[in-house]
């Protein structure tokens, strides 16, 4: 999602920054869904990475029907600690905002996954596991 979100280069607002910023999270969403829903058409799987949100949830849920939404969480030192592994793009303060955020008000997923304990290997594994088992429930 931050790569569809980029596409906004002038007058780019994070989705924390009031109206305007909520506004170009749903935008953001609603494109990778469009992405989303033509690579589908064509046979080709697909995930979307993303920091959810309730709201964020539900526009999934309207614009990929089907979808299989699956909420990984971690403590905040965890979460902090994987972060300094990559470009951090938050200040300290929205990056403790959004994690408590996320404690407070979860999304509605299908799946929370605790996964301080988990390399990506195994994180991995255990989405697929729980593709895997939404697939066969479709069938």
């Amino acid at each position: 999602m931050d790569d569809v979100r980029q596409l906004v280069v002038s007058g780019g607002v994070a989705p924390w920054e009031g109206q305007e910023g909520q506004a170009q999270q749903r935008l953001g969403v609603i494109n990778a869904c469009g992405l989303g829903r033509n690579f589908l058409a064509s046979g080709i799987e697909v995930v979307v990475a993303d920091v959810l949100t309730p709201q964020t949830c539900a526009l999934y849920r309207r614009e990929l029907p089907g979808c299989l939404i699956v909420h990984m969480t971690l403590d905040l030192p965890d979460a902090r600690q994987r972060a300094e592994s990559r470009e951090v793009w938050l200040t300290d303060d929205e990056f403790r905002m959004l994690h408590e955020s996320d404690t407070a008000n979860p999304p509605d997923a299908d799946h929370h996954i605790q996964v301080g304990t988990l390399d990506l290997h195994n994180q991995t594994e255990m989405v697929a596991r729980l593709w895997g088992a939404a697939a066969d429930d479709r069938l």
